[in-house]
């Protein structure tokens, strides 16, 4: 396709970030499948946009984001270090809510029922909050990241069909299921010997329910994505043993709806796909390659060959 652009520069009253909608770019990327897979998807990190099956850049924001999701109203909420804001793909900001005065960044976003949202904020006071379409908060509960390191305090937050929420807690080496109330009712570690001890530095940056009640986790700097059962067993995982050493800093991860696992490979060098797709045995069938984007942070796969994704779309 030719690389005509159009961008419609939107009137948002912040100052780091500019949202541009684009009608059509020349390819970002290529999506490499030996068995012909193609993915549309959203990425978030340095770089924020909306790429189809053709690679193609739809819709992107500049500046740098933490998290986000195409919402099924056709919306979008995006997660930067000071706010949240949901947009239609016109720009307009329908959403927005800001970071507290007493923390330091924002970590996550995820959408919840009733046009609600989970947010984290990290800092001297990290916390989970619910937040309303009418940006009242309705749940407020403390973390206990074990540590002060603020950006180190949590990533990839997301509630569970129990009600509760998982939280990765990078340097306590966790995953923490907490109520409403604050409690931590069950954690998983990440640093047991069956998965190389605390050395290994499997920092966990997600922690996905998935729909037989186990957990997803990505390991970051361990370059691993483990699955662990409702008692905190390993039950799956995959590493550059497997992956061939692709996988450079595992931070965002999605299960397919077809049972296979795609992976963000944040440090991802010169000539490593930015994002893979593993079948259950670990093998590599599908890359997303580019030297224009800059790195994934996490994302949100939400066509395969044309056909929705059922769990994509919050």
């Amino acid at each position: 396709m030719s690389s005509r652009i159009f961008i419609h520069f939107s009137a948002i009253l912040c100052s780091f970030v500019v949202i541009t909608k684009v009608v059509a770019e020349t390819p970002i990327g290529r999506q490499v499948s030996e068995f012909q897979i193609q993915h549309s998807f959203l990425v978030t990190g340095p770089d924020t946009a909306l790429i189809d099956e053709s690679g193609e850049i739809v819709w992107r924001c500049k500046g740098g984001s933490r998290d986000g999701f195409a919402l099924a109203n056709g919306n979008f909420v995006i997660a930067w270090k000071n706010e949240v804001l949901e947009m239609t793909r016109a720009n307009k900001v329908i959403f927005r809510y800001k970071l507290s005065g007493e923390n330091r960044e924002i970590g996550t976003v995820a959408p919840l029922s009733k046009g609600k949202f989970l947010i984290t904020e990290l800092g001297p006071k990290p916390r989970l909050v619910e937040v309303n379409n009418k940006g009242q908060v309705e749940v407020d509960f403390p973390l206990k990241p074990e540590t002060t390191n603020a950006h180190m305090q949590t990533r990839m937050a997301r509630k569970n069909a129990s009600g509760n929420y998982w939280v990765p807690h990078l340097l306590a080496h966790s995953i923490k299921e907490y109520n409403s109330e604050g409690e931590v009712l069950r954690t998983f570690r990440t640093d047991g010997g069956d998965l190389g001890g605390r050395d290994a530095r499997n920092w966990p940056f997600t922690a996905i329910e998935l729909a037989n009640g186990n957990v997803l986790v990505g390991c970051t700097m361990g370059n691993k994505v483990v699955e662990f059962n409702s008692e905190g067993k390993v039950v799956w995982k995959v590493d550059n043993s497997k992956a061939g050493g692709l996988i450079q800093d595992a931070c965002g991860v999605q299960r397919l709806d077809n049972g296979n696992t795609v992976i963000a490979s944040y440090r991802a060098g010169k000539g490593q796909p930015k994002m893979l797709e593993v079948n259950p045995d670990g093998k590599v069938l599908w890359k997303f390659e580019s030297q224009k984007l800059r790195a994934v942070h996490h994302f949100q796969v939400l066509t395969t060959n044309g056909k929705k994704e059922t769990h994509a779309l919050k």
